[in-house]
């Protein structure tokens, strides 16, 4: 039994230091570096897409299909924005891989496309961004042409969908809309104007050259430039953003009225965390005011055990749902994970580093020399949303200054405390200490029958 103890002593004393090194070893790169295995997780992820993890995820909830491989693609143009634009065929062909598989009658069969625009705002939104993004790994005089007529004519029809709507949020599915859905569409309108600045609306097919009809006009005064494309919705649609906020956070709503945009559910952090990542692109100014409120309201330390990120508002109690997963301490999982990117697109590198260690500490990732896959790969669109967050940062805008810290160094002292005991325990039997037996006292040998205790004036024992 003593060997068996003594190994069981050495597996655990190994597992708290693992965590230890989980929680201290750096697990982001900001918005320039590579994180640390990364390009490893989407190894993992692409394979098992292959596997159908995207049918599994279908499964779980109805964008299951959608995000699994949206998010592989963006992460791929994550990485390849941070090589030479020599050095990414690689990304490119992957974004291309998981663009195709969203253009599928697999992408788009739980949406509608009988919606405006086709199949909803949150497919639209989505693969647009996506489609940018592979526009973006393109040096612009080498961009295939097709991708870039693509591009500009679903941006299009998503702008006229926006400038015929009385409200800022459109359906994702019919008879519901969400305004996370509107604010990735909004920032694939941003991505347009960014990559294709000419300001001139897409050609008509029917007559190459002339303006699509209905396009506003683009004559601008002699010598000026262009104005972006899209800069008036843009605009129009902050401003009815800013009337239609959550009245009890100041943030955008979960859930709204379809016909009026009208709040119709308080901020959550599931669609929050995402509209954070996005908002900064659309408007820098309004998203750092948007996010200073979302982590003041939700960003918390339950049991005082590291940062994490509550599905409700401080103060505010609400259910689990296919959105949050199950809710741990009113914590959810998922919006703690997409916080991290939302926190490293606005510079938070303090918010953005606790939650990746904390999330290597818990998520239990599991290293291949070619892979790593968290909760030992049971939930592979999780590994998507992870590997997402942890390359995020602006395309659109430039990166933001960072803002007051909230995190201090000092956040992972309970949490190593913890570890430190948990690797002692197998040791203790082995300290020495001295036991005391049947009316031994110090100063006298075990089984001594004599009464004093050396040194002492006390009579004899009993």
């Amino acid at each position: 039994m003593g060997i068996v103890r003594r190994v069981c002593a050495v597996l655990l004393t190994a597992a708290a230091l693992l965590g230890v090194a989980r929680l201290v070893v750096p697990a982001t790169a900001g918005p320039d570096g590579e994180p640390p295995g990364v390009a490893r997780q989407l190894a993992f992820l692409r394979a098992a897409l292959d596997d159908g993890a995207g049918e599994d995820a279908q499964a779980l909830f109805p964008e299951g299909y959608f995000f699994a491989h949206a998010l592989y693609g963006l992460a791929r143009v994550e990485l390849g924005l941070r090589k030479p634009a020599g050095r990414r065929a690689g990304e490119l062909r992957e974004a291309r891989w998981a663009l195709a598989r969203l253009e599928s009658p697999a992408g788009t069969a739980p949406f509608d496309p009988g919606l405006t625009p086709a199949y909803g705002i949150f497919w639209q939104g989505w693969t647009n961004w996506l489609r940018g993004g592979i526009l973006a790994l393109q040096p612009a005089d080498r961009r295939d042409p097709a991708e870039v007529a693509r591009f500009a004519e679903a941006s299009a029809a998503i702008g006229a969908a926006f400038d015929a709507s009385g409200t800022p949020y459109l359906a994702a599915y019919p008879g519901q809309a969400w305004p996370v859905d509107s604010t990735v569409a909004v920032a694939s309108l941003r991505l347009h104007d960014a990559l294709l600045p000419s300001g001139a609306p897409p050609p008509d097919p029917l007559r190459p050259g002339a303006p699509s009809p209905g396009a506003p006009s683009t004559e601008v005064p002699s010598g000026a430039p262009p104005p972006p494309r899209f800069a008036g919705t843009v605009a129009r649609w902050l401003d009815g953003v800013r009337q239609r906020l959550d009245p009890r956070t100041g943030l955008l709503p979960h859930r709204v009225d379809p016909a009026t945009g009208a709040p119709a559910e308080v901020a959550r952090a599931t669609s929050q965390s995402v509209i954070q990542r996005f908002l900064v692109d659309v408007d820098p100014a309004f998203a750092r005011a948007q996010y200073l409120a979302f982590r003041d309201r939700f960003v918390a330390s339950p049991l005082g055990l590291g940062p994490a990120v509550r599905e409700y508002p401080d103060g505010t109690a609400g259910p689990a749902d296919v959105d949050s997963g199950p809710l741990v301490l009113g914590v959810s999982l998922s919006a703690t994970v997409v916080t991290l990117g939302a926190a490293q697109s606005q510079g938070d590198a303090a918010l953005a580093g606790a939650l990746a260690n904390y999330g290597d500490l818990v998520g239990l990732p599991v290293d291949t020399p070619t892979t790593r896959r968290y909760a030992f790969g049971v939930l592979p669109v999780g590994d998507a949303f992870l590997a997402w967050s942890k390359t995020a940062r602006p395309w659109v805008a430039d990166q933001p200054d960072p803002p007051p810290a909230t995190v201090r160094w000092w956040w992972r002292l309970p949490l190593l405390v913890a570890l430190l005991l948990v690797g002692a325990l197998g040791w203790l039997p082995d300290l020495p200490f001295r036991r005391a037996r049947h009316g031994s006292l110090p100063g006298r040998p075990v089984g001594d029958p004599r009464g004093p205790v050396a040194g002492g004036g006390a009579g004899p024992l009993p």
